[in-house]
């Protein structure tokens, strides 16, 4: 039972302005957190062992298939970092591209929190289908970041360990 009991037209209206703000809301207050923060932070955000360095995503959910439709927040966040493809290939690009998928995990892991508000305001079946919409939406995002930024660690360390070119001229 409800909180707050309303006619399900003002529930459905309810429910689409809530997640309007709850997505914009924690968008614009991540792309607001510094880069130090995810450098310093960067265990918060490590690949597990079963993971496989993200093989794991690939073998159950085909994200190779399916990523490039996800659309890049900065449709709506103009200050953004769109990540759609890499900016460089050089280490500084991909460290920065490696920090933005660790804020676009961070977003959509607290995209996910607020669906436990719904049981205020929602019968109990919309409740369960806000939850399981917070996860539908955001879940693949987390996915995506979690497959892409473990190969993008491994080229990192590869160019890093990789001795310089000597030069040459005399």
């Amino acid at each position: 039972m409800p909180f707050i009991e309303l006619p399900i037209v003002w529930v459905v209206l309810l429910d689409a302005v809530a997640w309007t703000f709850f997505h914009l809301a924690i968008s614009f207050w991540t792309v607001r957190i510094s880069f130090n923060w995810f450098v310093r932070h960067e265990r918060l955000f490590h690949t597990f062992r079963f993971e496989r360095q993200g093989d794991l995503w690939q073998q159950f959910f085909r994200v190779k298939r399916w990523k490039q439709l996800i659309p890049d927040g900065t449709m709506f966040i103009k200050n953004g970092y769109n990540k759609q493809s890499l900016h460089g290939n050089d280490l500084s690009s991909l460290d920065e591209f490696i920090i933005e998928s660790r804020r676009a995990e961070l977003t959509h892991w607290l995209s996910i929190i607020p669906a436990a508000l719904f049981f205020l305001w929602n019968p109990l079946w919309a409740s369960w289908l806000n939850v399981a919409y917070a996860v539908l939406f955001n879940g693949p995002i987390i996915i995506a970041q979690r497959y892409n930024r473990p190969r993008l660690e491994r080229l990192v360390a590869r160019k890093r360990n990789k001795p310089q070119a000597e030069s040459f001229i005399r």
